[in-house]
């Protein structure tokens, strides 16, 4: 896996979400055509954006309480 911050997780995960939140609001608007590849592709960046986000808030948890 690539090295990482925790803050670059969390800002990566949620540029994920803006745009998995910002392609299906293009789609209901007739601005894109809706796909079935985009449609996925929409779903995978908010679940991915999901994950990646937990994952980085574990771990600025996880430094903080071993910084105790």
């Amino acid at each position: 896996m690539m090295n990482l911050s925790p803050k670059q997780m969390i800002l990566i995960a949620v540029g994920l979400l803006v745009l998995g939140v910002l392609l299906p609001f293009l789609m209901v608007m007739d601005v894109l055509e809706s796909t079935f590849f985009l449609n996925f592709f929409s779903y995978a960046c908010q679940v991915s954006g999901l994950v990646l986000g937990m994952i980085g808030a574990f771990s600025i948890v996880k430094i903080n309480r071993n910084k105790r």
